[in-house]
């Protein structure tokens, strides 16, 4: 039995944008004109890719079911708001969630491809 010493380790650096607003309003889908359809002629399907690219699971927002304020949604936007460093309130993600959700979902994919998260490794080195 051989042992490794680790001399090098690698560390992740992630560049982020210093914009404490989102990225684009709440109607702006003629930003992204074929996520906006995307969005409206297939909405479960469209919610759980978002969901996936966000780093969660898949089926998470097939949960929201029909409740009056869908609770996956209003998480999912205050999470990405935490992430982000975006500013703005758990009321405000609670309305956007319950009486534009559609939009929401558009929202939080274009912020996602906007600040899309660049990993680069850069080695530490032990002196």
């Amino acid at each position: 039995m051989t042992s490794t010493v680790v001399i090098q380790q690698p560390v992740v650096v992630m560049n982020r944008q210093d914009s404490d607003q989102w990225g684009s309003g709440i109607c702006d889908c003629f930003q992204n004109m074929p996520e906006c359809c995307f969005a409206f002629w297939c909405f479960p399907c469209f919610t759980c890719k978002t969901a996936r690219d966000y780093g969660e699971c898949l089926c998470l927002p097939l949960l929201d079911g029909y409740l009056c304020s869908p609770p996956i949604t209003m998480s999912m936007r205050a999470s990405m708001r935490e992430r982000y460093g975006i500013r703005g309130s758990i009321c405000n993600d609670c309305v956007y969630a319950t009486f534009c959700n559609a939009c929401t979902w558009c929202q939080m994919s274009r912020e996602m491809k906007k600040r899309k998260h660049q990993i680069v490794l850069v080695s530490a080195k032990h002196t």
